[in-house]
């Protein structure tokens, strides 16, 4: 069976509120990316596009305009319920053709964690997706600890998604550089966060999956090594001696390389490049890069199945772990 791991859905009952009201919770069009990509298809259209792409199950998640941790708590989690109540309906209907991770209101970890349980408890969803931060607070901050702890617990796929703008934004808003290049650097700060604060030690049967390829983090991952002291020796504890000290701020609550949490971490091959995707498997290894095209958004990984099984850069037993054996045993593991 080939399971596409990324795929989003833009509720009918959000459609159906914007035809009939012009909003829904007080949110426009654009939350539900309306008039890009697919997002305007109906049900009969996806699970067509599906067959002709050769994919036989989607796990969905909302659009990432639903994520609204900025808007009132109350009108977030209203959302969430919504978003999350469809895509149990969809796998309900058909439930070897799709599988659904949720949405939470994360900017209030304790609404974040009753969601959770309810996505994954009532709703009998795979996890949660989520954005790379709680509008601004990163996730190695004390207070998030608590969430993820609930997610392991529950046994979720953590998905982590980029939402909204970006770190890019401040700098540069021209070109979209926004999505094709702070997309990928916000997956790297996740990914740093999660470990140079610890979330990964603390959390040790966490299930974090890393949209995108994971971003930056797998090019960028000596450097993390470099400045945490991984090349340099070891005190007398043997502790790592961070190249530029352990301030207040930098509390370095890790004492192994960040490389050695990739395997830790499950990746999407969403790359768009055999050379690049070679780079991701041979960093993070095989068993953990699953497909994701990002269907129907516009920077969907076209035609995903057949490119993946035309890729010169990977074995037919790779071929088949990307399509078939990693997402199984992630969604179903």
């Amino acid at each position: 069976m080939i399971i596409d791991m990324h795929a989003h859905v833009t509720p009918e009952r959000f459609k159906k509120a914007i035809r009939e009201q012009g909003n829904w919770y007080g949110l426009g069009p654009a939350a539900g990316e309306l008039g890009l990509g697919g997002f305007d298809n109906p049900l009969e259209v996806r699970l067509a596009e599906m067959d002709a792409l050769g994919v036989d199950c989607q796990v969905v998640t909302p659009n990432v305009g639903f994520y609204q941790y900025t808007n009132d708590l109350e009108v977030t989690r209203a959302v969430a319920r919504e978003c999350n109540d469809e895509i149990a309906e969809m796998v309900s209907a058909y439930p070897d053709r799709f599988a659904g991770m949720g949405t939470v209101p994360m900017q209030d970890v304790r609404s974040a964690i009753a969601e959770l349980e309810r996505v994954m408890g009532n709703l009998g969803l795979a996890g949660v997706m989520i954005n790379d931060h709680a509008a601004g607070v990163t996730y190695d901050e004390p207070a998030m600890l608590p969430f993820f702890k609930a997610a392991e617990a529950a046994g979720a796929i953590v998905f982590f998604h980029q939402g909204g703008g970006t770190c890019v934004d401040t700098r540069i808003k021209r070109y979209k550089l926004g999505n094709a290049v702070g997309n990928l650097t916000e997956r790297a700060l996740a990914f740093g966060a999660l470990v140079f604060g610890g979330v990964m030690d603390a959390c040790p049967d966490l299930r974090p999956l890393l949209a995108h390829a994971g971003g930056m983090t797998a090019f960028g991952i000596a450097r993390m090594d470099k400045v945490a002291g991984v090349f340099d020796p070891r005190d007398d504890a043997g502790n790592l001696v961070p190249r530029f000290g352990r301030g207040p701020d930098d509390l370095y609550a890790i004492d192994s390389a960040p490389s050695d949490y990739l395997p830790r971490f499950w990746y999407d091959c969403c790359t768009y490049s055999g050379p690049v995707l070679r780079l991701l498997i041979d960093t993070v290894g095989i068993d953990q890069i699953v497909l994701g095209t990002d269907y129907p958004a516009p920077m969907v990984l076209a035609d995903a199945v057949n490119w993946i099984r035309g890729l010169d850069e990977l074995s037919a037993s790779e071929q088949e772990a990307i399509l078939s054996t990693n997402p199984a045993r992630l969604l179903h593991g």
